[in-house]
């Protein structure tokens, strides 16, 4: 079967049992994405940076096409969980990236009052894949060359 777009577990977590993400069903269109190991998500203090919360997953798709990753719409009430960068995009290139293999995370404001306890396995967000258009005079030619928030370096 020719890979087109899918998920595979990233290096460094082949051993940690990590579920790939599933649609639960079938008019679903984001993949339920879970968290690859316990993490404690402080309550926000100004100043305070977002906690990434691995998922030991990476995501290979066409050239044409982008992931985008999107919190759990019960996160915010329930848990206080919000999305430090609101969406997040994952393109093609970071996939097999030389500083990360290309893994996923999630980075998570906690709103609440008290700290927020996310265990190995549980749902933390979603992942859909969109396909993108290039500009008429978009002459990009520069090639990633390294992972988590490398793309203007």
């Amino acid at each position: 079967m020719e890979k087109v777009r899918g998920f595979e577990v990233a290096k460094g977590f082949e051993n940690m049992e990590i579920n790939l993400p599933v649609r639960k069903t079938k008019y679903s269109a984001g993949y339920d994405v879970e968290a690859a190991e316990d993490t404690v998500i402080p309550a926000f203090t100004p100043g305070s940076k977002p906690t990434l919360v691995k998922t030991g997953i990476k995501a290979y798709m066409p050239e044409d096409e982008y992931l985008m990753i999107a919190n759990r719409s019960s996160n915010p009430g329930k848990k206080g969980l919000v999305l430090a960068n609101g969406v997040g995009i994952i393109d093609k290139d970071y996939y097999g990236n030389p500083d990360n293999d290309g893994h996923i995370m999630f980075a998570f404001y906690n709103i609440k009052g008290e700290d927020i306890t996310i265990k190995k396995g549980d749902a933390i967000g979603q992942a859909i894949f969109h396909k993108f258009f290039i500009a008429d005079q978009d002459n990009a030619t520069q090639e990633r060359t390294g992972g988590f928030g490398s793309t203007s370096k």
